[in-house]
């Protein structure tokens, strides 16, 4: 099928991200660490999880700490 993607993997990384936010706030490098991922993939997912109102970051210094939103934890 033309247009359709494995988008399995990627699935995959965003429900291991989100399970490891489920105890609060993290940092990008407390979640790769967690999800046994790498800082730049953690990035990416966090920015797709984040224009879906998934998660928040407050920037604090040079990290930011991300939580998930209201709508992130209902859809856990």
């Amino acid at each position: 099928m033309i247009g359709v993607r494995n988008v399995r993997p990627g699935l995959e990384s965003r429900t291991g991200i989100i399970g490891s936010m489920e105890r609060g706030k993290a940092t990008i490098s407390d979640i790769a660490e967690d999800s046994k991922l790498g800082r730049a993939c953690v990035g990416y997912h966090l920015n797709l999880l984040l224009k879906q109102k998934t998660v928040r970051v407050a920037t604090a210094g040079r990290e930011g700490h991300w939580s998930l939103t209201k709508y992130g934890q209902a859809r856990l």
